[in-house]
């Protein structure tokens, strides 16, 4: 569960900028611990809620491998859907995403620019270089 609030500028309690990132804190015996720093407010309000114990990932009884390759997946579901953002499924595709593919042991997201193929970058899982496509084409649901 997302903690939003209205007096943060963020929307998010406990998430702040700091410079170009965002900052994840919490209190911990009476001092402020950091969470980590995140590309979007929103990858800050998860690892806030995971480490406040609000944050259950959808696969618990399985190999530690598993559950962590599901965790990465459900909390990359998680921004996706907080952001707005529509995935682009494909058929077609090994991955099952529009412009996501295998390179190597990882994903790569690719976009069309002007008739040229520009690279979005390379991921850990398909599901987190099909948000960073979603992203980079800036295609919000309603």
């Amino acid at each position: 569960r997302l903690h939003l609030s209205s007096s943060s500028a963020t929307g998010y309690k406990n998430v702040c900028n700091h410079g170009s990132r965002f900052q994840a804190r919490r209190w911990v015996d009476g001092r402020q611990v950091c969470c980590g720093y995140f590309g979007t407010a929103v990858e800050a309000a998860v690892a806030y809620a995971r480490a406040v114990g609000e944050y259950t990932p959808a696969v618990a009884a399985e190999p530690a491998a598993v559950a962590a390759e599901a965790e990465v997946v459900a909390e990359a579901e998680v921004v996706a859907e907080a952001e707005g953002l529509r995935l682009h499924l494909s058929s077609s595709s090994a991955t099952g995403y529009k412009n996501v593919c295998n390179h190597g042991s990882r994903f790569q997201a690719r976009r069309w620019v002007d008739g040229r193929q520009v690279c979005c970058g390379y991921f850990g899982t398909a599901v987190e270089a099909a948000v960073a496509y979603a992203r980079a084409v800036g295609e919000y649901q309603p």
